[in-house]
């Protein structure tokens, strides 16, 4: 497995020490892939996380968002039916997980629906108003300083008549 030193980037960047622990979190791999997940792009600012979550009904999810971390959990209860079945095979897991995703600044989650064993989660990045682009006009400096000579001109020629 590959890692990265990021000290250098300590050093030198101010301000941008929030990215490299994204980074340095992001190469570290999550012990299991169990949920299984997808995150598409559907659109210029909207996003879709889809995770398997066979087996689990809405009760047993929670999602939460703090601080640009997306979590989603989820953890069946004790269901004392599965005790009195004998399983020959038991390929859907029941066990409980979490999952962290970390979002980018002015993402939000929109909404979250349960179908068909999947969960989705829909996401919308919504950036500030100060934050977009904006043209900022450019003014010509000459129609004030024409003002000042006209108005000069202006009394010079009221002084030339009285």
């Amino acid at each position: 497995m590959t890692t990265f030193d990021l000290s250098p980037l300590y050093r030198t960047a101010i301000g941008f020490d929030r990215m490299a622990d994204m980074l340095t979190n992001a190469s570290r791999a999550e012990g299991n892939g169990f949920p299984p997940y997808n995150i598409e792009s559907r659109g210029e600012d909207h996003y879709r996380i889809s995770m398997a979550v066979a087996g689990f009904s809405e009760s047993e999810l929670d999602i939460v968002t703090e601080q640009n971390t997306l979590t989603i959990s989820g953890s069946k209860a004790d269901d004392s039916s599965d005790q009195a079945r004998e399983f020959l095979y038991r390929g859907i897991a029941t066990r409980s997980f979490e999952r962290r995703f970390q979002l980018a600044d002015h993402v939000r989650v929109e909404s979250a629906k349960l179908e068909n064993g999947l969960l989705h989660v829909e996401l919308k990045r919504e950036l500030p108003e100060q934050m977009k682009p904006r043209r900022i006009e450019i003014s010509n400096a000459n129609p004030a300083i024409e003002s000042e000579t006209s108005t000069e001109d202006g009394n010079r020629q009221g002084a030339r008549a009285a």
